[in-house]
């Protein structure tokens, strides 16, 4: 066989290692495996390069993808049948595309109405994407998030200030609460659940009575400003939209901030961890997962069962179809009820 591999939408840790399980499968059993530059784009301009094991040697720990990503959406680049007739032209048996969400729905359509052999892997450091209980990409922002709570904790106590950190997450708050559970904030907010800044200034307050006199609040790009009047307020950088056609957000941590001082009358600053939780070494965690994704894509693909997504259930790698991957897949509620336990 001669698989194609692609990485598509934005980078995370982990996708090296997945590129790296593929080829290394194909190689143990005598296939080729061809990698994809950009993304879609690369497929539909036949950018490929070559992948042995020469070119992933010493790939595994590393961030980023080997194959660069791109947004290119061949639905609305008019370039289907480019990508079609590429199968044909490049004798490809069949193609794993590497992506978060709206990769796999691209993907998803491509197989159901091109009838191409497709293959999907889901990776986002979100951990929102549906089929699947975690993401590769994912253990790693949240250790991102958590050291750098971690590391808060002390300027925050020697300061007596109240810190919101701001951190990644559009539709779910999945990033939020596990790093803010682990870092032992006193806060979080996510966009699933909106929490009035004036439950939040109450339990900072009863923090400061009882001889804590910082506070660590823990916010997701998407949340909503809310209050206890019913006023809910979207904050966004500015009405332009980004690579990907979402609305840009951030600044929820600087409004937060100024209404969480304004409520308290405590010192308020914020943290903006942005990029940084998508970028550098995966962990060990990360690792092992998307290797076991990578190999599972593999075994897809020799087997034949296109359409489909890798998946995690429980501790077993499996598959489902993508036609069962359609919006997003939002946070365990319990989970946030046992971590406010702890924010006052």
């Amino acid at each position: 066989m001669r698989i194609g591999i692609l990485t598509a939408g934005g980078d995370c840790p982990g996708l090296n290692a997945v590129i790296r399980a593929i080829v290394r499968s194909a190689i143990d059993r005598g296939d080729e495996a061809v990698g994809i530059l950009r993304g879609y784009q690369g497929l539909a301009q036949s950018d490929y390069m070559e992948l042995d094991q020469r070119t992933v040697a010493g790939i595994l720990p590393l961030g980023g993808t080997i194959l660069r990503t791109s947004s290119f959406e061949p639905l609305t680049e008019n370039a289907v049948d480019r990508v079609a007739f590429a199968f044909e032209r490049d004798n490809l048996d069949a193609v794993v595309a590497i992506g978060g969400e709206h990769t796999m729905e691209i993907t998803r359509m491509l197989h159901e109405e091109e009838g191409l052999p497709l293959i999907g892997v889901p990776k986002t450091i979100d951990n929102d994407i549906v089929g699947t209980d975690f993401t590769f990409g994912f253990d790693t922002a949240v250790h991102v998030v958590m050291e750098a709570i971690d590391r808060l904790h002390t300027t925050a106590q020697s300061h007596d200030r109240l810190m919101v950190v701001e951190v990644m997450g559009r539709n779910a708050g999945w990033i939020a609460l596990h790093g803010g559970l682990a870092g032992g904030a006193d806060g979080i907010l996510i966009p699933e659940v909106d929490t009035p800044v004036e439950e939040l200034a109450e339990a900072v307050t009863r923090r400061h009575e009882r001889g804590k006199d910082f506070s660590i609040i823990v916010v997701a790009e998407g949340a909503n400003l809310a209050f206890a009047n019913g006023e809910v307020r979207q904050v966004r950088v500015n009405e332009e939209t980004d690579e990907y056609g979402y609305e840009r957000l951030g600044g929820i941590g600087s409004a937060l901030a100024t209404e969480l001082e304004r409520a308290t009358g405590y010192e308020a600053r914020t943290v903006v961890l942005g990029h940084v939780q998508r970028g550098g070494t995966p962990t060990a965690h990360d690792r092992i997962l998307a290797t076991r994704y990578g190999a599972e894509a593999y075994e897809l693909a020799r087997e034949g069962r296109f359409g489909r997504m890798v998946a995690l259930h429980g501790s077993e790698v499996t598959s489902v179809p993508l036609d069962e991957v359609r919006g997003i897949k939002t946070v365990d509620l319990e989970l946030l009820g046992i971590a406010k336990r702890f924010f006052a």
